[in-house]
């Protein structure tokens, strides 16, 4: 179904944010090169490829990114065929470049996915593999808020109008009786869009009384002396959600499978490797973190912020619709047509391959 006026000047908005850098294709920053990561002597181009461009965010939640990056999973998967990473920091520009043809494959949050591909008629993309769960907590001055009925009428920051963490807060507000404005964030509290680099300051200064963001700027928050006031895993059965997934332009699906057979490949090795080396996983996700933005993460931040985030190959496609419900309820989005928005075919048969159970796309898989 077509998007809401409401949805439309959502999307308006989120598309305009700033980037945090340009690069030449005008979208992301590229990453820097990367000793771990140099293609092998003697390897041969996978489809005939110059290259595969792929997208992540410089935050944990992106993990597989991250250290498939640093430690070259991508590049000997990918053979001759370069790893070209570029990251951004907003969904709608990373959408944006995927819809451009900047970058091929994505790592990327749930409501960017979803308003991609509404807002295409279902033509722009395909989310073929799943990343992280977890890592989104409620942070508060608990000088200020003691308890979550002392949220109401104060300032909660949200990284932006529409994103993943500003619908997930709203729908939980919703669910405490208050009444907000989803367009202005006016109401019985009030919701600052800020983003997830200047939240910190906006704690520090007392203009905001809290945030309900992700890692690592809840561990940053706490580290100022902030506190948890509630993991947004605690409202999810199992206590797991999706935090990114993996997306890809459908004419790249198209045109190279072969080619997203070799990244969906090297995510799966990346994320079992983490899993079974989750102090080394940290230390590398935290160096390429450094490599593309020329900082690390202090221990006090990048500890507990990794403990909360759970590195998975499963799309987790249940909680994709609930989140597309949540956005529904908000009034940001219309009833969203989400139907054939996955394609976990090349994903199962690299997990067949490594002996690994196949995944489910919970009914919004291609037919």
């Amino acid at each position: 179904m077509p998007a809401t006026n409401a949805f439309r000047r959502t999307f308006a908005v989120m598309a305009a944010l700033p980037l945090l850098t340009l690069a030449a294709c005008g979208y992301g920053s590229e990453s820097k090169d990367d000793d771990t990561a140099k293609v092998a002597a003697g390897a041969e181009k996978t489809d005939g490829l110059d290259n595969v461009r792929i997208g992540y965010f410089g935050n944990l939640t992106h993990a597989t990114a991250l250290v498939g990056v640093r430690k070259g999973f991508f590049q000997k998967e990918l053979g001759a065929t370069e790893v070209k990473p570029a990251i951004f920091n907003a969904g709608p520009s990373e959408i944006e470049a995927l819809n451009s043809g900047s970058i091929d494959i994505g790592w990327i949050g749930p409501s960017p996915a979803i308003n991609g591909y509404t807002k295409s008629n279902g033509k722009s993309l395909k989310i073929v593999g799943g990343s992280a769960s977890g890592g989104v907590k409620l942070v508060v001055n608990p000088k200020k808020i003691k308890s979550l009925k002392d949220v109401k009428g104060k300032r909660i920051a949200t990284p932006q109008l529409g994103n993943t963490q500003d619908v997930a807060f709203l729908n939980w507000a919703a669910e405490q009786g208050w009444k907000v404005d989803a367009q202005s964030g006016k109401g019985d509290l009030t919701v600052v869009r800020s983003d997830n680099k200047v939240t910190p300051d906006a704690y520090r200064s007392g203009s905001v009384d809290g945030a309900w963001v992700p890692e690592p700027t809840a561990s940053k928050l706490v580290a100022q002396g902030g506190k948890v006031l509630l993991d947004e895993s605690a409202l999810w059965p199992g206590k797991k959600f999706v935090i990114t997934n993996i997306i890809v332009s459908q004419k790249f699906l198209k045109a190279h499978p072969k080619a997203v057979e070799a990244v969906l490949r090297a995510s799966v090795t990346t994320n079992k490797w983490i899993n079974a080396n989750p102090a080394e996983a940290k230390a590398a996700a935290n160096e390429q973190l450094a490599t593309d933005s020329g900082k690390a993460l202090p221990a006090d931040v990048l500890d507990p912020a990794w403990k909360s985030i759970q590195i998975t190959d499963d799309p987790l496609a249940s909680t994709l619709g609930t989140e597309a419900a949540h956005a529904v309820k908000a009034g940001l989005l219309d009833r969203p047509n989400l139907k054939g928005i996955y394609d976990l075919t090349i994903l199962n048969k690299v997990l067949k391959a490594a002996g690994e159970s196949p995944v489910d796309a919970a009914g919004l898989g291609t037919s």
